[in-house]
């Protein structure tokens, strides 16, 4: 196995033909993940950094998926402090439809289709990504970390993985006893294939013209990438 750079397999999520059924599964199982091993966590702290001092807070995550992490940061603020305001967006239908389904009370609006085609009538104070970025080429990140810095009024942050050996191992071992998802089973590993070094996080935001950004490591296996305006 070569962790020393990243794949370029495309994850089984990744393609046109997964059903709905299959999709809301692997939703439901990297909620599990993210709240078990970590990743609301990060999610958290990139919040926290970039809406400190702030009383009203529009944020936006690209990718959201079942909107899980959406979820997570509004369960955590508090609303006598804190006027919050909450977007997910997604290309997949079934994503939205799903988050839409089991979070539709607490988080009112999701937009479907690229995350590059969407009008904001108001830019986002914050923009975020969660397990998002590592689907995409370089190329492809270099453009994104570009939009996210145009589009967001404090800032953007990035949640993602660490392309490491032992993150590698335990996510394979996790999925194979406990996963009833054979995307998760397929993809909970590649993605950490998929994953970045920080050397590689670093080059990526420079070449997108970023010189103010920290980059945290953050358990279990993530970057935390934070990009103030």
């Amino acid at each position: 196995m070569d962790f020393s750079v990243r794949s370029q397999q495309p994850e089984l999520l990744d393609r046109p033909d997964i059903t709905a059924a299959d999709t809301a599964l692997n939703l439901q199982e990297l909620e599990c993940i993210n709240r078990m091993l970590g990743g609301h966590a990060v999610t958290l702290d990139g919040f926290r950094t970039l809406a400190a001092g702030s009383m009203e807070i529009t944020v936006a995550e690209v990718g959201c998926g079942g909107g899980d992490n959406l979820l997570a940061i509004q369960q955590k603020a508090d609303p006598e402090r804190l006027s919050l305001h909450c977007i997910g967006i997604d290309l997949n239908a079934d994503c939205i439809r799903f988050a839409q389904k089991v979070n539709w009370k607490k988080l009112p609006e999701f937009l479907t289709g690229d995350y590059r085609l969407i009008r904001f009538s108001e830019r986002p104070d914050i923009l975020f990504a969660s397990l998002f970025c590592h689907h995409f080429t370089d190329t492809e990140l270099i453009d994104m970390f570009r939009w996210m810095r145009t589009q967001s009024r404090s800032g953007f942050f990035i949640n993602d993985l660490h392309r490491h050996p032992v993150a590698w191992y335990s996510i394979r071992l996790l999925t194979a006893l406990f996963s009833r998802s054979y995307l998760v089973k397929n993809d909970a590993p590649l993605s950490v294939l998929r994953g970045f070094k920080k050397k590689e996080l670093k080059r990526l935001l420079e070449k997108a013209g970023i010189v103010r950004y920290t980059i945290q490591w953050k358990w279990a296996f993530r970057w935390l990438v934070i990009v103030p305006a």
